[in-house]
């Protein structure tokens, strides 16, 4: 049983998403290997931020490039479409955890490039978003 001081601190861990905040830093730590880390995580804090008052600007790890580029490693005879099990599963890779299910084009199993770019930049944002959207 659980003491109620670690059930508040649990609680509070939670509620500010301390947890993805803690992953989403260290993960833009290890990709970009700045060469003055504390610059950097005090730039990306004030980058988070900034973006709680303006949606849709918050610091991701992937831009539409790498997007791009990683449909295009999922759809190497360029159809123009991926699989619902490939949309699930690079949505799963690149860390996001809650996203839509059924996208346009799940019931043709299609999905074309722009709803994966779509889909895959409002999950990285809700990911990334480390305070409440």
């Amino acid at each position: 049983m659980s003491l109620p001081r670690e059930h508040e601190a649990s609680e509070y861990i939670e509620k500010h998403k301390i947890i993805e905040l803690m992953d989403n830093l260290t993960s833009m730590l290890f990709f970009y290997r700045p060469d003055h880390p504390r610059e950097f995580l005090i730039d990306r804090l004030e980058k988070l931020s900034l973006s709680k008052a303006r949606v849709g600007n918050t610091p991701c790890l992937f831009n539409e490039s790498n997007l791009d580029a990683l449909f295009g490693v999922l759809d190497p005879s360029d159809q123009d479409f991926i699989t619902h099990g490939q949309y699930k599963e690079a949505l799963k890779t690149l860390g996001i955890k809650n996203f839509n299910e059924f996208p346009d084009g799940v019931s043709d199993d299609r999905i074309s490039q722009e709803t994966f770019i779509r889909e895959a930049t409002q999950g990285l944002v809700r990911s990334a978003a480390t305070f409440q959207l």
